[in-house]
């Protein structure tokens, strides 16, 4: 537990959309004081970012700085080396999702952590929109089991197409944000993940011969849900249903409507709410405001507070972590699953 009043100090490393993002959270909240910014690269930032100098070399910013905290959001190949020697080095960690590019990295970690006695905070933003912490709770109050339909296509082009052509360097798009979907059904089960059946199609020459921009996968959970994900980069991704977030039960559903008329590659987008829709089985259809509406950057000053919280209250994270490797076994399984034809059993 911290038990100073003194500001925890966070050195930040990887300055991408949403490493600015939570740099800027950091830099707007009194609970926290930048005591450093890492990228790998030259980088422009915006102010007030643009007062601190960025350092390229991890381990001498560690060395020379000894931070509280060490907030990482660069490639997902990356995070576990990352996360490990700023636990060696005395710090918690919070870590852009998904915690690891393997399972064994990320359990590791994990492992690490728990040994280190610092706490590990993975990037699951959802968790802190009141809109989807609505929709949890609606969904588990209408009882399973659980049908989910996600998804998360993106029309990505210019920037952002190069974003996530880089990104596929090292993840694909079904567990880049898959992980934030597994999670929501994760929760809304309680229930463990059993199977995983995936299908991907490489739509463009763009990309490494053996990786796919499209993809969606099954997941069957020990209780009897089951759910759907599905996932598209790139220039040729249509915009139709391209937001899709769906609960259905023997009780009987719950969405969250957004506003299609956006950019399907804008984050606002994505995380943006109009409203809850939900009808309980033989009844009318109700349409719930979503009241509470914090836009990206608001979401990312959100999940900055709750690490303040989970290091000075000392917050259990048992679920939190079992949640992060439960989400991950899945959207790696679907993966290996598009990559050999085949379903993978998880349990």
């Amino acid at each position: 537990m911290q038990t100073s009043d003194r500001p925890l100090r966070v050195l930040v490393v990887g300055l991408g959309t949403m490493g600015r993002s939570h740099a800027l959270a950091y830099e707007a909240s009194p609970g926290f004081a930048i005591a450093g910014l890492v990228n790998r690269s030259p980088v422009r930032l915006p102010p007030p970012l643009d007062r601190y100098a960025v350092e390229h070399d991890l381990r001498a910013a560690l060395d020379r700085l000894r931070p509280d905290v060490v907030s990482i959001a660069t490639h997902p190949d990356s995070h576990a080396g990352i996360a490990l020697a700023a636990l060696e080095a005395g710090a918690h960690v919070f870590v852009e999702k998904p915690l690891a590019a393997t399972l064994a990295d990320a359990e590791a970690v994990v492992a690490a952590a728990g040994r280190a006695g610092r706490k590990l905070v993975v990037g699951y933003i959802l968790r802190h929109h009141p809109a989807w912490i609505r929709l949890i709770e609606e969904a588990r109050a209408l009882g399973g089991p659980w049908v989910f339909r996600l998804n998360l296509n993106q029309r990505s082009t210019g920037d952002s197409w190069a974003v996530h052509r880089r990104l596929m360097e090292s993840v694909s798009p079904l567990v880049d944000c898959g992980v934030h979907y597994v999670d929501v059904m994760c929760q809304i089960t309680d229930s463990e993940p059993v199977e995983v059946r995936g299908m991907g199609v490489r739509l463009t020459e763009e990309i490494a011969p053996d990786m796919y921009n499209y993809g969606h996968f099954q997941v069957l959970f020990a209780d009897g849900s089951a759910g759907w994900y599905e996932a598209g980069w790139g220039p040729m991704m249509s915009e139709t249903a391209f937001f899709v977030k769906d609960v259905i039960s023997p009780g009987g559903a719950v969405s969250i409507r957004g506003d299609e008329s956006g950019a399907s590659d804008d984050h606002a987008v994505h995380v943006g709410t109009s409203a809850l829709r939900r009808h309980r089985t033989g009844r009318p259809p109700e349409l719930l405001a979503a009241g509470d509406e914090p836009d990206h950057q608001g979401l990312c000053d959100r999940e900055a507070a709750f690490v303040a919280r989970a290091i000075r209250e000392d917050l259990d994270l048992s679920r939190h972590l079992r949640d992060a490797l439960r989400s991950l076994a899945v959207c790696l399984a679907a993966d290996e699953s598009v990559r050999t034809g085949r379903p993978v059993r998880l349990a």
